[in-house]
């Protein structure tokens, strides 16, 4: 018997359902239905074969000449291009994306209009890339605003692309605008959120955990050191000195993590749901006390946007 088969289509529009639908195989179904689950089997067989190949073949290598399409397309220049999701952290499970993200410059005329221009590059997440990026004057805004997520940029230990003349700048620049109070607001509000919303059933969803645990690390670095924290998780949890039973846990989980799809599910675990509570509780009062960071000069900004423009 021959068979046909359709491909079901999602009709949402909605970037994160297309994201999420992204990372499923394609539903394939007999239109006669018959051997409907070994035509299952096979086009998940398929699905993940996709994903083996593309994951082990030069994936930096292809990412890179990914953005240099990007610069060629767009006619710009990219500054700096990182990792920012799950592997720059450190908890990337076997079927994670790469969330590259980067900062990039025009040609000096695309400044020079009355009207705002579009100043992000954005692609859709398509086999295992999820590309973004700021344009250099949108960066530096954010920068003054103590923006967490460009800290995690400039600190990411998986560099695509870097302009070494250019991140020195920006890197040196940066320690003078981070807001300890601003900061760790952004991280509790992170983790409270994801853990009201996962982390309140029986069965969660293991990486939920390391979205809340990583922000209040982050919260603790920048109570301890009052800088941006590092990106890498083991990194916080070595130097925060998170240890006994705790730590224990948080370690398993984090092996489970990395060798489970997406999608790996775990009991909750009362020690860590405890520690969380705790900390939560402990930085809502914390960060309702804090002075928000005195800003240097804004004539400085302007200049460093000038000194890389120019560059």
């Amino acid at each position: 018997m021959v068979f046909f088969f359709a491909r079901i289509q999602g009709q949402d529009s909605n970037h994160a359902v297309r994201k999420r639908e992204a990372l499923q195989p394609p539903c394939f179904y007999p239109i006669c239905g018959a051997k409907r689950k070994r035509a299952a089997h096979l086009c998940y067989l398929h699905f993940f074969y996709q994903r083996i190949i593309l994951t082990t073949m030069d994936i930096k290598k292809t990412i890179i000449t990914r953005l240099h399409e990007i610069e060629a397309e767009h006619r710009v220049k990219i500054l700096l291009a990182v990792e920012a999701g799950s592997r720059a952290w450190g908890f990337e499970s076997s079927d994670s994306d790469y969330d590259i993200r980067f900062i990039y410059k025009h040609e000096l005329s695309w400044y020079l209009n009355v009207l705002p221009k579009r100043d992000v590059i954005e692609y859709p997440e398509a086999n295992l890339l999820d590309i973004s990026g700021w344009d250099l004057r949108k960066a530096l805004f954010l920068l003054n605003k103590s923006n967490p997520a460009l800290f995690e940029w400039l600190n990411s230990p998986i560099v695509y692309i870097k302009d070494a003349e250019s991140f020195k700048r920006l890197s040196e620049s940066a320690k003078d605008y981070f807001s300890p109070k601003s900061s760790i607001h952004h991280y509790l509000h992170m983790a409270g959120g994801n853990f009201r919303d996962y982390l309140q059933r029986d069965m969660v969803k293991i990486k939920k955990y390391f979205y809340v645990l990583r922000p209040l690390l982050a919260c603790m670095w920048i109570e301890k050191y009052s800088s941006a924290p590092p990106m890498n998780f083991q990194d916080l949890l070595v130097d925060l000195q998170i240890g006994g039973r705790l730590n224990d846990s948080i370690s398993t989980l984090l092996e489970r993590k990395r060798s489970a799809v997406e999608l790996g599910l775990s009991p909750i675990i009362p020690e860590i749901n405890n520690f969380i509570q705790e900390k939560i509780e402990y930085f809502a009062d914390k960060s309702a006390n804090l002075n928000p960071a005195a800003k240097p000069p804004a004539g400085n900004l302007d200049k460093l946007f000038c000194s890389l423009l120019f560059k």
